[in-house]
């Protein structure tokens, strides 16, 4: 049997440090996740569940991304992967009883590790205006609630739609599509914190907002570059897929300011080699940047390259430059510009060792370059990433076996909400081809991004945040501001699996709509249905769950979002909808171009008025049998095939377990839809962090034990870190030069400097100084304990991703009275 849940917070009191790992997973990770699976699930639903995971039968990962071969191994789970199926598929249950014991205030004050261990939601509940506690609501008056609030508001754009990475292909196709109907395109998302800049950079320079490679690709690279990312607690699958490349000799080069277990070696549970003859070394080259310096590190290879092919000719692929890509001339000119000394400054690294590395990129016959957030969250996120496009570019890297651009996405479909249309800034083809399916006019004018939504609500322009998923509350930035933001509406929804603080920071009213997880049994119409994911490469597979719900009264987010659309757009205000609506039993577009945030956009069509054709129409909502669409899963795979471009023949090809891939235009056939119409090279103003006197650097990072907000347990044991999270790693010589211990505590205090030149302060409280090997000037701390320190307004230029890892901060003793 289960263990029951926690009665405690995390006491930071238990905190201890130990020494850092030197080697990821083995035999200790396959504990561990059978120590959280029984916890959480006991052992026969244990075995019932880990062993269909990610099977062409079984269900797709709640955890990571990272794309699954052709043949599966038995076991085809990480360690996180099995953490992320536990708290999913876990015998506890938060049914009324447990509202009725606990106030929303007593909740608050609970910690994220708490709320998330309680289990899984049961029942719909709301709070009352002026209530201090939810209470148990029909799904008839739940719904009823929500359809009438939208239905009073002044403007559609007084509605804000969150959506987080899990939800489903078929659910966010829905969701999106009852927003449009609604008549805005507020639909901020996860990609907007993450991957955004991502999609900016890429968009623009390759056409298509997503990576180029497949995970054939990344077996076959000659050399791979991960840069801002840890695979070892955020992708552990991606080690196995290293370590193959490594096998067929790959290089393997490591850029990171913090050195992690998983790129240093790595123990696979599934091999012999892996449990008995100590595993295999990843990285070759460990390159510890500063903090903002990757923009620079890749300049410097760029710039050997050209040095390296004016001296002696044939190191770059003219052939390739002349005849599929624009701007050459102007980055060369831009590259020669750069003073090696600026170069060796911002990156922290030595003349002669980026030269070392600019070899090793020059003598590779096919190059990958991987990252994450590391990469995405800084102010000059967009021009690093272009220019990571340009030095690939330069030896004609992209449209080539074993080269390409692979950002690692996190959350398992957040790549295929966005290609189902969960954007606020939604391209024209993509709305035109909507408006054609469902015989209305979507709105155009672009839409609330996550911070202007945040903005929108803290000035008084949203009434109602309706979340897909997610914890919005712990995700974003500028946490005080952000739950006050939140306090403003008239109505906060959360669609969710389990309890977590996005909850219990409401608007007046609240609700919360418990839904089916990837691992339950979904039964409609007379048969289980199945969903479809799109991983990090742009495979589309299908995921069904086999086990039973922990309540027969949970409905999937295909039914909570095809009936709201029924009360909104069917005016069918007699029907009760908690009655199961009769019906047959049965069973892309690329991501929309990103562009610079502050361009402006207006082709809009009013709600109501005409169509493109000019065709006036008495209601101008979408138009489908929403009934029919609640029940039978296939019908939205019908309507995505006629939208999407990439999904025709939509339900035979995830038949029988088969995983399609869609198309990619730089990959397939070096087709590029840019401006020039061919690849672009850009030129851009080199940029770094510059830390005041006395300063830190501060990057937010997750822990071992924690998938995004999700905190699975109290360790972080590849970093030594065991009972606790309030740490902050820093250098022992910058702890020298502030007069601070190993073991101190310090309050972390955030400085941003507004555009009228005043400095905003911000306060995260009691965090341990751990010495810890990273560069001069840098720190780290977990979030979301450490969001509350990121400014609101401190966004990446173009795409308006938080500067999560560049946070300037300075560390203040606490006071020996105030220890007590």
């Amino acid at each position: 049997m289960a263990t029951k849940p926690p009665t405690s917070d995390i006491d930071e009191n238990d905190l201890t440090v130990g020494d850092r790992k030197k080697v990821a997973v083995g035999v200790p990770a396959v504990l561990h996740a059978l120590q959280m699976s029984y916890e959480q699930m006991g052992v026969v639903r244990s075995a019932q569940t880990l062993l269909r995971v990610n099977q062409k039968d079984g269900f797709d990962c709640p955890g990571c991304a990272w794309p699954e071969e052709d043949k599966r191994h038995i076991a085809e789970f990480c360690e996180n992967g099995a953490k992320a199926v536990a708290e999913e598929a876990t015998l506890r249950k938060v049914g009324p009883d447990f509202f009725a014991r606990h106030s929303v205030a007593e909740l608050r004050d609970r910690d994220d590790y708490w709320l998330g261990q309680q289990g899984r939601l049961t029942r719909p509940m709301i709070l009352d205006e002026g209530a201090t506690h939810y209470r148990e609501v029909s799904w008839d008056d739940a719904l009823r609630v929500i359809a009438d609030e939208l239905r009073g508001l002044d403007d559609p754009d007084q509605a804000v739609f969150y959506t987080s990475g899990r939800t489903s292909n078929e659910a966010a196709f829905l969701y999106q599509l009852l927003v449009r109907g609604l008549g805005t395109n507020n639909l901020p998302d996860c990609s907007n914190m993450c991957h955004e800049s991502s999609g900016s950079a890429l968009t623009q320079t390759l056409g298509i907002g997503k990576g180029t490679v497949s995970i054939t690709d990344i077996h076959e690279a000659d050399l791979l570059i991960v840069a801002g990312q840890n695979p070892g607690t955020n992708h552990p699958r991606m080690l196995s897929a290293l370590e193959k490349a490594k096998a067929r000799g790959a290089t393997i080069i490591a850029v990171n300011p913090l050195p992690e277990a998983g790129l240093i070696r790595f123990e696979n549970p599934q091999t012999p080699k892996g449990m008995i003859l100590g595993g295999t070394r990843i990285a070759d080259q460990f390159v510890q940047i500063r903090l903002g310096g990757d923009q620079a590190l890749f300049q410097a290879i760029g710039k050997h390259l050209l040095e390296a092919e004016d001296r002696e000719g044939g190191v770059i692929d003219r052939p390739f430059i002349d005849s599929y890509t624009s701007g050459f001339e102007e980055y060369r000119a831009a590259i020669a510009a750069v003073p090696w000394e600026e170069l060796v400054v911002a990156t922290g690294i030595a003349e002669d060792r980026l030269r070392h590395v600019a070899e090793t990129v020059r003598g590779s016959r096919a190059t990958i370059v991987c990252w994450a957030m590391g990469l995405t969250q800084h102010k000059h996120s967009v021009p690093t990433l272009r220019d990571i496009v340009n030095v690939l570019l330069l030896q004609g890297n992209i449209g080539r076996p074993g080269a390409g651009v692979c950002p690692v996405r996190g959350h398992s479909n957040v790549q295929g909400d966005r290609t189902m249309g969960i954007y606020e800034k939604p391209s024209t083809a993509f709305l035109d081809a909507l408006d054609r399916e469902f015989d209305f006019a979507a709105p155009r004018e672009w839409g609330y991004d996550t911070v202007d939504a945040i903005r929108a609500m803290r000035d008084g322009r949203v009434r109602v945040f309706f979340a897909m998923g997610g914890n919005f509350a712990s995700a974003t930035p500028d946490t005080a501001v952000t739950e006050a933001a939140l306090a403003t509406t008239d109505l906060t929804v959360q669609v969710s699996t389990k309890l977590n603080r996005s909850h219990l920071v409401t608007g007046r009213r609240a609700i919360i709509l418990p839904t089916l997880g990837r691992t339950d049994r979904d039964r409609r119409g007379g048969g289980q249905q199945r969903v479809t994911v799109e991983d990090s490469m742009s495979a589309v597979h299908a995921s069904r769950g086999r086990l039973a719900p922990p309540s027969d009264d949970l409905l999937s987010e295909v039914a909570i979002v095809a009936r709201l659309c029924r009360l909104l757009f069917d005016d069918v205000d007699g029907d009760q909808v908690d009655a199961p609506p009769t019906a047959p039993p049965l069973e892309t577009q690329p991501a929309p171009a990103e562009v610079d945030r502050r361009q402006v956009e207006r082709d809009t069509v009013e709600p109501g008025g005409a169509d493109p054709a000019g065709v006036d129409r008495p209601r101008n909502v979408p138009h489908a049998d929403w009934s029919a669409l609640e029940n039978d899963y296939a019908l939205i795979r019908a309507h995505i095939a006629r939208v999407v471009p990439g999904f025709e023949d939509f339900e035979e090809r995830i038949a029988k377990g088969r995983t399609f891939i869609l198309p990619n235009g730089p990959r397939d056939a070096r087709t590029f839809a840019t401006e020039t119409g061919r690849a672009m090279f850009t030129a851009n103003r080199l940029e770094y962090p510059e830390i005041p006197a006395g300063r830190l650097l501060l990057q937010t990072l997750r822990s071992h034990d924690q998938y995004n907000t999700t905190i699975y347990g109290k360790d972080d044991r590849y970093r030594g870190i065991h009972g606790g999270r309030r740490v902050v790693l820093v250098n022992e010589h910058d702890l020298g030069a502030q007069g601070l211990r190993d073991g101190d505590l310090v309050d972390l205090v955030s400085e941003w400097t507004m555009s009228n030149g005043a400095v905003e302060e911000r306060r995260a409280e009691r965090f341990r100084v751990v010495a810890y090997p990273t560069p001069r000037g840098n720190a780290a701390a977990y979030y979301p304990e450490t969001n509350v320190l990121v400014p609101l307004d401190s966004v990446a230029d173009v795409s308006g991703t938080p500067t999560s890892k560049s946070i300037v901060v300075r560390l203040e003793q606490v006071a020996a009275a105030a220890r007590a």
